[in-house]
Order: structure tokens, then C-alpha cells, then sequence
């Protein structure tokens, strides 16, 4: 990898592997900076059996997944639920659609075929795949992983489709402290770079941006000096929701490839 990041300052939002992502940053020449932007992952057992027991009693005519791990969290709660089979039925009967390759990929483990897949890992893939179908007065479930769509859910009410909202997980917020220091640095210019891996993150930045009146500035160091760096187009989703619009993004949603990503572009700048 060699110097290709030289003297340059990469905060990492990500609180999980960001050791890794840090080895990754200093081998390639550049500063890394542990600036988490969001808190614990957690499973809500109490609110995830209440809310799939209401989608068995009353199933959706189009179920609509988000994600593999989340996928998995049903199963998994379903089988100490005594339910599997029941929720494995349910999802047989109903239209599927699914969003990014790892929720095709848990959906075939259980021989189960989505009729609408996004064509790019994005919610505007998921919303063009299911805009070819008739949604009106459909009930349809939605399973996101811990975080809001209301672009997606705003989508399917115009559509006029009632929707059903499931998180298996939850974020909890970073600590206030990590954000006001990360949200000087971006004010500031004293990052070059700052590496998202969750949407939530981008999320929980600018509510805290928004609340101190800086969101602006904030905004503004984006489109000039700062480089928002995702992981993935999912991520990338949440940081144009929260109103970021230069975006660098990987092919590959792999950490190395966000890093190779951003000295490529530096390169070309």
C-alpha cells in the first residue's frame, strides 16, 4: 500500500473493527482517528417477539428485508418463539423483497427467492425494483436492521401500501463528547477524510450537528475540504439522506477497498 495516504488525517466513525480499519489506514501512510459516531448494537428480545408475533397472526401480503443479520434475528427468535416453521411458511407465501446480496444470500439459505431485489445495494434500488408492482391497499412488512427509513416508508405509504415496521436491533447513540470532538475536526479542516461504515452514524452526526445549530457548516466542510468516505452504497444512502452530497464509495463494500477508494481519488484530484 506505501505512502498513498501520506499526511493524510482519516477519523473512523465506526465503533466496530476500527483497530482493523486503523492498521489499514497507517499502513497506506496516513493519520487514523477514533472518532466513534455511534453507540452499542443491541437485540431487543421483549419488542421483537411482540412484533413478529403480530406479523404470524397477521401476515403481510409483501414482506420487504433489508438485511441478513436481521433476517437471521427473526429465525432466531422465532425457534426459541417455537415458530420457525410458522415464520418460514409466511415468508413462502408471501412476495418478498430484498435488499442487498447478503439478505438474497440468507433468504436462499432457507430456499426462499425475493421477487424484487434492489440492483445496487440501495434503498432507491429496492423502491425502483418495487415500483413495477401494484402496492395499493397491500399490507406489507418492513424489516429494517436498528435504524429508520422514512424515505422507504414514506415511498410505500404514497404508494398507498399500510406499513408494518420491524427492528430486530438497535442503535444507542455515541457518546456526546466523541461527536463534539469529530464535528469540530469536520468544522475545522483538521480531518481530511471521514470513514462511515453505518448509516446510523451519518444519522446520529447530523442530529447532533442539527441540535447545536452547525449542521450548515458542517454540510459546507463536505463539499469542500472534507472527504465523507462509505463503506458501501447503504451507508452512502444515509449520508445523502442526511444531506451530504459528495460521496466517495467503494465498488467492493470492503474496508480496504474505502481506503484504496479515497487514494484513488486524492490521486485524482
Amino acid at each position: 500500500m506505501g505512502e498513498r495516504l501520506k499526511g493524510i488525517r482519516v477519523a473512523l466513525a465506526g465503533p466496530r473493527r476500527s483497530e482493523e480499519m486503523a492498521k489499514l489506514v497507517t499502513g497506506m501512510g496516513g493519520t487514523a482517528l477514533l472518532r466513534p459516531a455511534q453507540g452499542t448494537v443491541f437485540l431487543d428480545d421483549e419488542i421483537l417477539r411482540r412484533e413478529l408475533g403480530d406479523w404470524l397472526e397477521s401476515p403481510p401480503d409483501w414482506v420487504i428485508l433489508t438485511t441478513g443479520m436481521g433476517l437471521d434475528a427473526l429465525f432466531r427468535v422465532a425457534e426459541e418463539m417455537g415458530r420457525a416453521d410458522e415464520l418460514q411458511r409466511m415468508l413462502a407465501g408471501a412476495k418478498i423483497a430484498a435488499r442487498g446480496y447478503k439478505t438474497v444470500a440468507a433468504l436462499k439459505k432457507r430456499n426462499l427467492t425475493p421477487l424484487v431485489r434492489d440492483d445496487d445495494g440501495s434503498t432507491q434500488g429496492l423502491i425502483r425494483g418495487l415500483s413495477e408492482h401494484r402496492l395499493e391497499g397491500v399490507r406489507a412488512a418492513l424489516q429494517l436492521h436498528g435504524d429508520p427509513a422514512p424515505r422507504l416508508v414514506g415511498w410505500l405509504e404514497e404508494a398507498g401500501a399500510s406499513v408494518r415496521v420491524l427492528l430486530p436491533y438497535r442503535h444507542t447513540p455515541p457518546e456526546s463528547g466523541d461527536l463534539e470532538l469529530l464535528l469540530d475536526e469536520i468544522v475545522s479542516g483538521q480531518v481530511d477524510a471521514v470513514a462511515f461504515t453505518s448509516a446510523p452514524q451519518a444519522r446520529f452526526l447530523t442530529e447532533y450537528a442539527a441540535a447545536r445549530g452547525r449542521l450548515d457548516d458542517m454540510l459546507a466542510a463536505f463539499e469542500t475540504r472534507v472527504i465523507a468516505l462509505a463503506v458501501g452504497r447503504i451507508t452512502a444512502d444515509g449520508l445523502r439522506e442526511a444531506g451530504v452530497g459528495r460521496i466517495v464509495v467503494p465498488e467492493q463494500e470492503r474496508m480496504g477497498s474505502m481506503m484504496v477508494e479515497l487514494s484513488r481519488y486524492l490521486a485524482e484530484r
